[in-house]
């Protein structure tokens, strides 16, 4: 038998579930794993997994599965951990949706009292609850995840409007729409709001203007949605020794610009240095490049949305703290006077290009703040 395992974020890696359900499944037959989702990468990294979960393609999990069906696997796993049974059961059940009905069965929050696995088709529901005992999991068919569901998620239009329940949110969240920060909950009961693409309001949470902003036109019906963390374990971080040592008398260096953190991050990581604009951005970026010793130049306003537990950043690292609302001004100057439109350009000293910056910098904002 053939079977695909789909890995989706951090948590699953973290907690060593994801390696541990691999082995088991490995008993059934001829087994390959790949990432669905983008933080779980730099779990897979910390966990030395990368030979073992395939993270070098940028997918979606619905993505992953349907490339396993191209591939004719004859089941596919989606393992997830959700920060509740509620969010995880949501999210297989979309991910089932958006695959063209394939042999799924998911795998949640294993090792939690509400752990469980779902047959997401009835003629696996045998095989699922083999594997439930085997992991001590509950276990539940389709029907019952769909009927468990029912009116805590999905959206509805009204003319020019576009409503959408998010299932499983508690107070005092962040709200992330394609993984920019859009807003924060003050409730357990949360709807969006977009008018003709735009998000417009949040019931049950406070809209957060800039991140509205930079997340442009949506179809809130498509969009991902996320509350909480991107990543809450406290782990230590691998840092990965990426950058050969560059001889001849006159060194060429890459500086990269990035002013969005669902912008795919990890095709940076041969850059030398990496200009971010925002304080979310730079945060992400900052502890993903971190493990491949890549130093930020973050430009930011102080207006940060706390995504992970904790972050890292790697040693010639330099943090601009500006004014509210200047960082995405003064981002544009230095895109269009430095790059000219383009991603990244080559410089012969990465520190006398930092100083070009911070004088770009104070040229334009009198009042700055430099953290190293």
């Amino acid at each position: 038998m053939k079977i695909g395992i789909v890995v989706h974020g951090p948590g699953i890696v973290d907690s060593g579930y994801a390696g541990k359900i691999i082995e088991i499944l490995s008993e059934y037959g001829e087994i390959k794993a790949r990432l669905g989702g983008t933080m779980g990468r730099t779990a897979v990294i910390d966990a030395h997994m990368e030979n073992i979960i395939d993270i070098r393609r940028k997918l979606l999990p619905s993505e992953s599965v349907r490339s396993f069906m191209n591939e004719g696997v004859d089941l596919i796993f989606l393992l997830n951990y959700g920060k509740s049974n509620i969010t995880g059961h949501t999210f297989g059940y979309k991910v089932h949706q958006k695959s063209n009905n394939p042999p799924l069965i998911q795998i949640e929050r294993p090792g939690e009292a509400d752990g469980s696995i779902i047959s997401w088709k009835s003629d696996l529901n045998d095989f699922a609850a083999e594997i439930a005992r085997k992991l001590n999991l509950k276990f539940f068919n389709k029907s019952q995840i769909i009927d468990e569901i029912k009116g805590r998620t999905g959206s509805q239009k009204d003319g020019h409007k576009t409503y959408r329940k998010v299932a499983g949110v508690s107070p005092n969240e962040n709200i992330f729409i394609n993984n920019i920060v859009v807003g924060r909950s003050n409730s357990s009961k949360v709807t969006l709001l977009a008018k003709d693409g735009i998000l417009t309001g949040i019931e049950g949470g406070n809209l957060k203007e800039h991140g509205v902003q930079k997340l442009g036109k949506i179809d809130l019906d498509k969009a991902i949605i996320k509350t909480g963390l991107l990543r809450n374990s406290e782990v230590k971080p691998r840092v990965l020794n990426n950058h050969p040592v560059k001889s001849g008398e006159k060194n060429v260096f890459t500086a990269s610009y990035l002013d969005h953190a669902a912008c795919d991050i990890y095709k940076l990581r041969d850059s030398d240095l990496v200009i971010t604009v925002g304080d979310d951005t730079t945060l992400v970026a900052a502890d993903i490049l971190f493990r491949f010793n890549v130093p930020i130049f973050g430009i930011t306003d102080g207006d940060l949305d706390k995504v992970v537990e904790k972050g890292f950043k790697a040693q010639g690292s330099v943090i601009i703290e500006l004014d509210y609302g200047l960082d995405d001004i003064i981002g544009e100057k230095i895109y269009n006077k430095c790059f000219k439109g383009k991603e990244s350009l080559e410089i012969d000293n990465i520190e006398n290009f930092k100083n070009e910056l911070i004088q770009i910098i104070k040229q334009e904002c009198k009042t700055c703040k430099i953290i190293e």
